[in-house]
């Protein structure tokens, strides 16, 4: 079972799953975002995607604090670029001893989920404007070239701030951001074409190319499983 809550943490959302024995495993679609995981005694860290990701091996229950777009690597200390499409320790990325005292610390804690939001709420950084703006201004589907100028930015400097921030290029985030909002239109029951069209795509072929790409399936077989953002990594 999977459940979520928004966290303290600003634009961040806070998870907890749960595995079942009736429940098949979803996968895990591109977001825009990166999460800090907990799941059998170890922090792991979840980067950005650009495909969907489905775990392996057996079934672990997992806490997790996903961040807003753009915000994990100032925490982490590491450009987002370098952990795309992966799932690594923490301890990879922070001395070992500083991970062992935290993973103690959430070990013991009654909750693991509010244990690592206490954690990345401690150690989180001041949001970066520019980038808030920019997640905001292409999820509501404005294009790369006017959100570059309601910042003032050039092509390349976006490109750069881009990769740092979100793992890939401004235009593979709004392509990210557009079938998330695609997605969500066609859950609540709206037609697909309809879907497609609102979100800002050409037709709904142009969306399922979209849907095919980023995760391997049909909307269809996507929205029967009901995947989301969300399950574990």
């Amino acid at each position: 079972m999977y459940e979520e809550r928004a966290s303290r943490l600003s634009g961040a959302v806070v998870w907890t799953h749960t595995p079942s024995t009736e429940a098949a495993a979803h996968p895990v679609l591109p977001d825009g975002c990166m999460d800090l995981l907990w799941s059998e005694g170890k922090l792991l860290v979840a980067g950005p995607d650009t495909r969907a990701h489905v775990a392996e091996g057996p079934s672990a229950s997992w806490s997790g604090i996903r961040f807003f777009p753009g915000a994990a690597p100032a925490l982490l200390g590491v450009p987002a670029h370098e952990l795309r499409d992966r799932r690594v320790r923490l301890a990879d990325l922070w001395p070992a001893r500083e991970v062992r005292r935290l993973s103690d610390r959430i070990a013991a804690a009654p909750h693991p989920a509010s244990a690592l939001e206490a954690l990345a709420l401690e150690r989180a950084e001041p949001a970066d404007p520019a980038l808030r703006t920019l997640v905001s201004a292409l999820a509501a589907g404005r294009s790369v070239a006017a959100a570059a100028d309601e910042l003032g930015l050039g092509a390349r400097q976006l490109h750069r701030r881009s990769l740092a921030a979100f793992g890939y290029g401004p235009k593979t985030l709004v392509r990210i951001l557009r079938l998330q909002r695609a997605l969500a239109l066609a859950r609540s029951g709206l037609p697909y074409a309809e879907s497609a069209l609102r979100s800002g795509y050409a037709d709904q072929a142009h969306l399922a190319r979209d849907v095919r790409e980023f995760t391997g399936r049909t909307l269809g077989e996507l929205l029967r499983g009901r995947a989301g953002p969300g399950e574990p990594p």
